[in-house]
């Protein structure tokens, strides 16, 4: 039997938090805010509209992304088993939660390894880059990468979560310089990804001169992990000074939007709040390349695999039904539809 480490108990209370408590952000995610505009006439047969996409030299049916979520206890492993069985059959990619835990103790690799039941999806490995102050290098980002057989490798920028954890890692200095050692020293790909408070153009900037292949804005919007470390304080002090930011962050369009003008080749995930699949639409004709989400298959992970595989169908069917109201064909029409404010 595996050890309980500090880093999987953490886990664990996350996964409890996310499930049975309120963790939405206190901002919006900008998408309610825009409307597409309606084709009443689209010339297209809604059965022939094309989802498929391509992301880092990967074939997705649709651009959906099961976001990173969770790992290196027996309850995530059942989670990533279930969502990596739904993301096969359903042609979606996936990313792992933090394979910090099973890097600390072997053990828990198992609940990150789903290759086997897996082996054509798009698969993301997952560390926090805060990592690389205290200890890990760019053989454990190696060693992530080849305990799961993924394609690519996040490296996830948490640093207000960190800073609203009692047992938080806070030491982000000279971070740039040891991602830009990560990027040239690991064959897979490097993506970053904020956690739920957006990347601004500057900061993605400098991360792709330092050589970042891809980049998540997981902006704000959705779930909060300031609220999130809130109902996890230990007294009224933490809880209050985790209260003071559940209104902090970019949010998602604005995010997207920046980086994407900042960025006009780089692949690029949206995240943060997205909930349909009018929310995909939508960030695809904003400029990103693919959308993830988390709590929406969190909560049907834990009910069973069907239930993932029905939201996947809902949300394709739903981006579809989109596409064919705006009369695009396929993705690549999509990100030319327009947009407007709602008045």
């Amino acid at each position: 039997m595996s050890k309980v480490t500090p880093t999987s108990r953490r886990k664990a209370d996350h996964i409890q938090v996310s499930l049975e408590r309120e963790v939405q952000s206190g901002l919006r995610t900008g998408l309610d805010g825009l409307r597409f505009e309606h084709n009443a006439l689209p010339e297209l047969n809604l059965r022939e509209v094309d989802t498929r996409t391509e992301f880092l030299g990967k074939k997705l049916s649709a651009p959906i992304l099961i976001s990173s979520m969770t790992g290196g206890t027996e309850t995530a492993g059942k989670i990533n088993q279930v969502l990596a069985e739904a993301a096969q059959e359903t042609g979606v990619a996936l990313g792992l939660g933090s394979q910090r835990a099973a890097l600390e103790q072997s053990a828990l690799a198992s609940s990150f390894q789903v290759r086997n039941i897996a082996p054509d999806i798009l698969l993301f490995a997952n560390l926090g880059a805060v990592q690389l102050n205290y200890g890990l290098d760019v053989e454990a980002c190696r060693q992530a990468v080849d305990m799961i057989e993924a394609d690519a490798l996040i490296l996830h920028l948490n640093a207000l979560q960190e800073a609203l954890q009692p047992e938080g890692n806070v030491d982000f200095s000279d971070l740039l310089r040891k991602i830009e050692k990560v990027c040239e020293g690991l064959d897979s790909p490097v993506i970053i990804k904020e956690v739920g408070w957006g990347l601004s153009a500057e900061v993605a900037l400098r991360l792709a001169d330092a050589g970042v292949a891809a980049f998540d804005v997981a902006g704000a919007g959705g779930t909060s992990w300031a609220m999130v470390e809130m109902h996890r304080a230990r007294n009224r002090s933490q809880a209050n000074i985790a209260a003071a930011f559940l209104e902090w962050g970019i949010p998602t369009v604005e995010s997207l939007v920046q980086v994407r003008q900042a960025l006009p080749n780089a692949p690029l995930i949206a995240s943060g709040g997205l909930r349909s699949g009018v929310d995909i639409a939508k960030c695809l004709a904003l400029g990103a390349d693919l959308a993830g989400m988390a709590l929406p298959f969190l909560q049907g992970a834990v009910e069973s695999k069907q239930a993932v595989i029905e939201a996947i169908h809902e949300v394709t069917a739903v981006l579809r039904t989109c596409m064919f109201a705006t009369g695009s064909a396929d993705c690549s029409a999509l990100r030319q539809a327009k947009l407007a404010p709602i008045k």
